[in-house]
């Protein structure tokens, strides 16, 4: 059938599906709703009569553990500076077992999803100081070699884009100027880089002729310090196996950094109690794309 299972919809007893299908929710003799062994809801197709959860058709349908829990380790494996092991490990204290194989599986299954999930969100809401952008260059290991991780923030300090690439030449910053103005939604006014040879005609071809660009020393130095963000992160992985699992790694830390960071702009103030809230509120609200997935 390949449907996702539906929302609870206004109705007691079915809900739409986004293909236009209605689902019947079962229930038991008592009236409750039919629900698994491990607890999710079960519905019957009205059309085919097939019977299908929560979870069916999703990237964790077949998984072994409740959604949740692979939820919290996937947002564990990119926010903080845990390896594989150290999460299984974590989550051995609570009779959950499962191998590290397992957390790189889920984290390749589900950070892809909360990251063009959160991308999604972004675009377009810049305002006006999300019309300048300091873009620049960190180097992640991969197979033993360094790459390019280009990186842009606007005013705020608000993440742009990330991109990976093997190479830093024209082609490349082509490539990243066209991820970063699909992010974003936007052409910039200005973009300040450190005057590598390849920026001036990547803007000029990809942005357009009326992009400012700004060559300084020190005007990126905030961006610098924000490199280490990341690097600080995949320290502890002491490199990546290969390029899609760096993309990846490091496109998602990089959009889920940005959607719990507290401030809307540099050095400002937010107490400890509006942090804690904040971070509560935004974490639980990426808990639940990657438990929708």
């Amino acid at each position: 059938m390949g449907v996702r299972a539906p929302p609870v919809g206004s109705g007691t007893d079915g809900a739409g599906v986004g293909d236009g299908l209605r689902a019947l929710r079962l229930r038991g003799g008592d009236g409750a709703p039919e629900r698994t062994a491990r607890g999710y809801r079960r519905f019957r197709c009205r059309d085919c009569g097939k019977q299908f959860n929560e979870r069916s058709a999703g990237v964790l349908n077949r998984a072994r553990y409740p959604s949740d829990v692979i939820a919290l380790v996937v947002l564990w494996r990119l926010r903080y500076r845990l390896t594989l092991r150290d999460l299984a490990e974590m989550l051995l204290q609570r009779d959950m077992v499962f191998s590290h194989e397992a957390v790189r599986d889920w984290e390749a299954k589900l950070a892809p999803v909360l990251a063009g999930e959160l991308r999604r969100r972004r675009r377009g809401k810049g305002g006006a100081r999300g019309r300048h952008w300091h873009v620049d260059e960190t180097y992640p290991e991969v197979r033993g070699r360094w790459a390019y991780l280009y990186r842009a923030v606007d005013r705020n300090g608000d993440l742009v884009d990330t991109l990976l690439s093997e190479h830093r030449d024209m082609a490349a910053a082509r490539a990243f100027f066209r991820s970063a103005k699909a992010a974003a939604g936007l052409v910039p006014d200005r973009v300040t880089t450190d005057g590598h040879g390849s920026y001036p005609r990547a803007i000029r071809t990809t942005l357009g002729r009326r992009v400012a660009h700004r060559t300084s020393a020190y005007k990126n130095n905030g961006l610098e310090q924000d490199h280490r963000g990341i690097k600080g992160r995949i320290r502890c992985m002491r490199g990546f196996k290969s390029f899609a699992s760096a993309e990846r790694f490091c496109r998602s830390h990089d959009e889920l950094r940005d959607f719990l960071r507290p401030r809307t702009r540099h050095n400002q103030h937010v107490p400890a109690r509006r942090r804690r809230l904040l971070h509560l509120r935004r974490a639980t609200a990426a808990l639940a794309i990657l438990e929708a997935a």
